[in-house]
């Protein structure tokens, strides 16, 4: 397996980091982006070995960091959080954007590498799922997508929290793995009310005409699963699959640093890499 690291520029001129994993074959591969949450990375726990299993698995995988999530660009095995300084000035759009970079990117290089650009999938986890569920719904070129304990909306907060939010100009939440406490300009709420019609989630999901997976723990206490109920009750029927999981909650038995795999992990690798294979010659 190949693993190949690289630095895309984003819009405003800031560099991505981005992971490539894939094997040499002949044939080209299906394509599938990653994309992480609020508070992740692309080195968090388990990614990095569900991308390795994706790859050894005939898919061309990446994943990468959003450009304010927090996370220097030098840092691989995270422990601490080095930019929150970046992290306080993040926002939905700027995300959505990021994505689209990379997107621009792999089309732009496509006859460098063995992957099929015109079977792109997108999987994200938690906000990640939201982010995708609009990159999906927006950008025609992507064909399949999957979402991991997706959240269905991103306005999650009480108007009282939002009043102070904005007198303050920040909101601080704890890391309860790090122990930091990681603030959120208030610009992330100006850009929810400015761009509330891309942001809008369950319109979007409403909207998309490509098969779609959706993937949740029925014990995950960070994103319930009604979540997922909802995002499935608002899409076609006809395209989309839901995969409640038992027994597990929001990142399927997985922690950071990394203590190895699960078997609610391994069954999500399996459906996942069945549906990106869905209608597909193996």
């Amino acid at each position: 397996m190949v693993k190949e690291k690289l630095k895309i520029k984003n819009k405003f001129n800031d560099n991505l980091t981005a992971d490539l994993r894939y094997n040499e074959y002949e044939n080209k591969l299906p394509l599938l982006i990653f994309i992480h949450g609020f508070k992740g990375f692309k080195n968090w726990g388990c990614f990095p070995y569900m991308l390795n299993k994706f790859a050894e698995n005939i898919i061309f995988a990446i994943s990468f960091n959003f450009s304010y999530n927090g996370v220097g660009e030098n840092d691989e095995e995270m422990t601490y959080f080095t930019r929150l300084d970046l992290f306080a000035k993040n926002t939905f759009s700027r995300e959505l954007d990021d994505l689209g970079c990379i997107i621009d990117y792999l089309e732009k290089n496509r006859t460098e590498y063995n992957y099929d650009f015109e079977n792109l999938v997108l999987a994200g986890h938690s906000r990640g799922g939201g982010i995708a569920i609009l990159k999906t719904a927006e950008d025609k070129r992507i064909k399949k997508l999957i979402t991991l304990a997706s959240v269905s909306e991103f306005d999650r907060y009480p108007e009282e929290r939002k009043k102070e939010w904005k007198e303050r100009g920040y909101f601080q939440v704890l890391n309860t793995r790090t122990k930091q406490y990681m603030r959120m300009d208030y610009t992330l709420i100006e850009d929810l009310e400015k761009n509330r019609e891309r942001l809008d989630i369950k319109k979007a999901v409403s909207k998309l005409t490509v098969p779609y997976l959706i993937i949740h723990g029925e014990e995950d206490l960070a994103v319930d699963y009604s979540e997922a109920l909802e995002l499935h009750s608002l899409s076609n029927k006809n395209l989309t699959k839901l995969e409640l999981i038992a027994n597990t909650g929001h990142t399927f038995g997985a922690v950071h640093p990394f203590e190895g795999t699960t078997d609610k992990l391994e069954q999500i690798i399996k459906s996942i890499r069945g549906f990106i294979y869905s209608d597909n010659q193996l």
